[in-house]
């Protein structure tokens, strides 16, 4: 994967009136990498795509996708993206095979070259049993794979995706997964996806960001988010031992290093620290007579991860409602697409 940042934002803003949507957003994304930018509803993904794909002017700062200029040079920047939402609408008269094609043909290619390329990605994607189909009578997940088949008629660079695995059968995802860790791995393109499914975003990105009222407040791999975590004096074990209650709560309290101790409904123990008490731990609770039946350090798993930076950031809650959710974004996308 090569190092320059195919997708370039610097200090991007964006106000809706009173409400501040994004605020100063500064990322790089690499050429042939997968990056999942995390958040609830309303963190400010949306609006974010919504300028990458140059179909909302920024109040302040800038975008660029493969050089060109979000806001000054969208017609070229749709030459390089493809763009795939969260609701993938096709017409429904139409078989996959005839939506492919009309896309094609949008995008100016010629007939005979729009038939070949469709069959060759109803292949890939697993959809030519059902390319002579109406789309009108396919499954969300069938939708989903066609509309990665759409995405693709233009060969694009960069892909954008919403929410891709959304209200997918466990065996739907396993497969959509795989194509698009393909498509980056086998094709070089460069993938960003807006998401909160965190554990299909940890199968598959090479890097997350989380993003919580417009703010990107963390940003690497998983791994080293976890490890920043630590750094930082926020530990958090699992603990379930014999005998427990109180007298167990009071020995994990007295123990140096840790900040709180929980007991949880199925009586295990969720214990805070500052630093890493497992060897400690182990010896006092063998010291006293605890049979340890489960011992694990959390931090690793990105659903934690998310958790833990969010209660650092202030948010114990999901966010709602400060960004409007675009439902015409992918109407003004494919609507433009007769000028590239």
């Amino acid at each position: 994967m090569k190092n320059n940042g195919i997708i370039q934002i610097r200090e991007l803003t964006k106000r809706y009136d009173s409400v501040l949507a994004v605020d100063n957003l500064t990322l790089t994304i690499r050429q042939g990498e997968i990056f999942g930018l995390l958040g609830p509803n309303g963190a400010g993904k949306t609006t974010t795509t919504l300028m990458l794909l140059g179909l909302t002017e920024p109040t302040s700062g800038s975008a660029f996708i493969d050089g060109h200029n979000c806001t000054k040079d969208p017609i070229e920047v749709k030459k390089s993206v493809g763009y795939l939402p969260d609701s993938v609408g096709f017409y429904p008269g139409l078989t996959g095979r005839e939506n492919l094609i009309f896309t094609g043909m949008l995008n100016g290619l010629e007939r005979e070259q729009c038939s070949e390329r469709a069959s060759q990605l109803l292949d890939r994607v697993g959809m030519s049993y059902a390319a002579d189909r109406k789309a009108g009578g396919y499954s969300r997940g069938m939708k989903q794979r066609l509309g990665i088949a759409d995405v693709l008629m233009k060969d694009p660079k960069i892909i954008i995706m919403d929410e891709p695995t959304l209200g997918i059968d466990p065996e739907g995802m396993r497969e959509l997964t795989s194509l698009i860790r393909e498509l980056s791995v086998k094709d070089g393109r460069t993938i960003l996806i807006s998401s909160h499914q965190l554990y299909q975003v940890q199968q598959i990105c090479d890097r997350v960001g989380i993003f919580v009222q417009g703010r990107l407040i963390a940003c690497g791999r998983i791994e080293e988010l976890g490890r920043q975590l630590e750094s930082e004096g926020r530990f958090e074990l699992t603990l379930l031992a014999s005998p427990g209650g109180k007298a167990l709560t009071a020995l994990l309290e007295s123990l140096s290093g840790v900040k709180a101790v929980e007991e949880q409904e199925d009586g295990s123990f969720r214990i805070e620290a500052r630093r890493d008490i497992r060897g400690e731990l182990t010896a006092l609770l063998a010291e006293h007579r605890h049979s340890i039946l489960e011992l694990h350090q959390k931090g690793g798993d990105l659903d934690e991860i998310y958790r833990r930076y969010f209660e650092k950031a202030g948010e114990k809650n999901e966010i709602s409602g400060s960004e409007k959710k675009h439902s015409f974004i992918k109407g003004l996308w494919k609507g433009k697409r007769k000028a590239q």
